[in-house]
């Protein structure tokens, strides 16, 4: 069976972050929901959430914080993909 990517667990939260659209300080992602939070498992609901590398925080789409995880907080050692598309394209600018 293929991957859902819409159901919510770490590795969807790193394969979406790859392509997902990135601004204002946050990678936009979009998962299953259940209650308003991300779920484990395929329900009726996709919404987005914001993932925000600078405090390894996820949001809502009212920007209530929905859980801390430091395994995507930069001051704890995460490299998002923004930031190495950035090294490599300045490593060969300049």
């Amino acid at each position: 069976m293929e991957n859902d990517i819409y159901i919510f667990s770490h590795e969807n939260v790193l394969e979406q972050i790859k392509t997902a659209r990135y601004e204002l300080g946050y990678y936009i992602l979009k998962f299953y929901t259940k209650d308003g939070k991300p779920s484990k498992e395929p329900t009726d609901a996709i919404s987005e959430f914001y993932l925000y590398p600078t405090g390894g925080t996820l949001r809502d789409s009212s920007m209530n914080l929905v859980f801390y995880d430091p395994r995507y907080d930069v001051y704890r050692g995460f490299k998002p993909p923004h930031v190495n598309k950035e090294a490599k394209k300045n490593s060969t600018t300049g």
